[in-house]
């Protein structure tokens, strides 16, 4: 399957998962108070800590290792190595229900979710080595759906955060297991003890890198319940995590069909095709990221006032804006330049990579967040993310050489800059109407945009379309 189609697939599993994720931001933050959405916000925030420590090396050895389909069926060891790490943490609940006491009520909530969370990110992951991306996307489809409604239920009821945490990981798990009979079935008995320590010495710096990572983007929800309370936390949480999901899922979709082709490419063709392969994925990524972004920036006021509940709106459409310019920035890192690290197998990169940012970052934050509260936290975020970029770009040097297409990326520039041009321009004839305003200039925003890019042809856009059409001529032809 083409790097379009695949890009197509996630893209349109990611794009309903948002639209989820962005129904769940508008009903939880009207149904709970911001302390009670504080303490899910830090909940999710630890699982994506813990997550990133424990499976991360699993994930990345699926990735690299299933991809090349060499027929070694990998299952067996990697159910091995999920086990040898869940078997522990009933223990690690119990001992962390003890601090519950001390006002860490998301603790042990937060360890289930990152365990049911790690169960179904391995499943995709397999899924996605394979290219299988309509299972990818059946259960994604799944998930999003049983987030919600197992969430909407437990509130209904009464439940809290904590509630809400354990509701998300039922969810997860009972998502991974409708496609468990495509991941799982028919797993060959082929546990390699070697194979696991090899994997595990392979992606223990990884680990410790992503780890950092994920804890780096996190540090700032910590610090600010820390110094201004759960309720803070929660309001900055929501805006932080609106942003995400409509910005940075449409980015990991496409990046999603870059790593298995560069893999394969790289086995079979060699450097030069996967740099070939990378200008076009960057261009792509570039072509989904800043258009986004920009315009979610633009109209974060009104859309903050739609989504969110009273009490999280004027955080929102003050952060919002700012959270948009530090996504841009983690998408580049993240998405294209730790493609890098990961092609020339320098696991020492991602550490180096993610100490700097983190020990940089957290310093940063904290004196933002004490100065400026939850405006200085989200300013922080921009300084991490550029820290990253930095230290990125510099480590890339020593690592798997990527294109960076000067004349491709103008053309983007160029496209958005006559879409946010536009906006501009309209959006003060809406004055208070923010659900009119949205509802025009969304869609307006996204015609004037596709329009620059026919003419600039960003991306092959015309070439891809006369393609597109060539071929349903073909399909639909009367026969002869």
């Amino acid at each position: 399957m083409s790097l379009v189609k695949q890009t197509s697939v996630y893209f349109a599993a990611n794009a309903a998962s948002a639209a989820f994720g962005l129904l769940n931001v508008v009903i939880f933050t009207r149904l709970m108070t911001p302390a009670e959405y504080g303490i899910y916000i830090i909940g999710t925030a630890l699982a994506a800590i813990i997550g990133a420590i424990l499976f991360t090396w699993l994930r990345q050895a699926i990735a690299r290792h299933e991809a090349k389909a060499d027929g070694t069926d990998m299952r067996a060891t990697v159910i091995a190595g999920f086990l040898c790490i869940s078997l522990p943490l009933p223990l690690v609940v119990l001992a962390a229900a003890h601090f519950s006491a001390y006002d860490l009520k998301a603790v042990p909530a937060g360890i289930v979710f990152a365990l049911c969370v790690g169960f179904y990110e391995l499943s995709i992951e397999l899924l996605r080595a394979r290219q299988q991306t309509h299972h990818v996307l059946y259960a994604t489809l799944g998930r999003a759906v049983l987030v919600t409604l197992l969430g909407c239920g437990v509130l209904y009821v009464g439940g809290d955060g904590r509630a809400l945490l354990l509701s998300g990981g039922v969810a997860y798990t009972l998502a991974a297991l409708l496609v468990s009979r495509e991941v799982w079935g028919r797993t060959k008995i082929d546990f390699s003890q070697t194979r696991l320590w090899h994997f595990i010495a392979w992606g223990m710096p990884l680990t410790f890198s992503i780890g950092l990572l994920a804890l780096a983007t996190s540090t700032d929800r910590f610090i600010v319940a820390y110094l201004a309370g759960s309720g803070a936390a929660g309001q900055y949480g929501a805006s932080v995590d609106l942003a995400r999901q409509a910005l940075i899922i449409p980015a990991i979709s496409a990046a999603s069909a870059f790593v298995p082709i560069a893999v394969k490419l790289l086995a079979n063709e060699g450097k030069e095709a996967v740099q070939t392969h990378l200008k076009s994925c960057l261009e792509l990524l570039l072509a989904i990221t800043l258009p986004c972004c920009i315009g979610f920036a633009m109209l974060a006021p009104r859309i903050s006032n739609l989504v969110l509940g009273e009490e999280f709106r004027a955080v929102g459409a003050s952060i919002i804006p700012i959270v948009s310019i530090a996504v841009i920035f983690q998408i580049f890192v993240q998405q294209y330049l730790h493609i890098s690290f990961f092609l020339s197998s320098q696991n020492r990169f991602y550490l180096i990579n993610a100490v700097v940012t983190f020990v940089l970052g957290t310093i940063l934050s904290y004196f933002l967040i004490d100065a400026f509260g939850v405006h200085g936290a989200a300013w922080g975020r921009v300084a991490s993310e550029i820290i990253s970029l930095l230290s990125a770009l510099w480590l890339v040097r020593s690592a798997f050489t990527l294109p960076f297409p000067l004349m491709k990326s103008a053309k983007v520039g160029l496209a958005v800059g006559a879409m946010a041009v536009t906006i501009a321009i309209i959006d003060p004839l809406f004055r208070d109407w923010d659900r009119i305003a949205v509802a025009v200039l969304v869609p307006f925003g996204a015609v004037i945009y596709l329009a620059a890019c026919w003419v600039l042809d960003v991306a092959d856009i015309r070439g891809k379309a006369m393609r597109a059409i060539v071929r349903f001529r073909s399909r639909f032809a009367p026969q002869d």
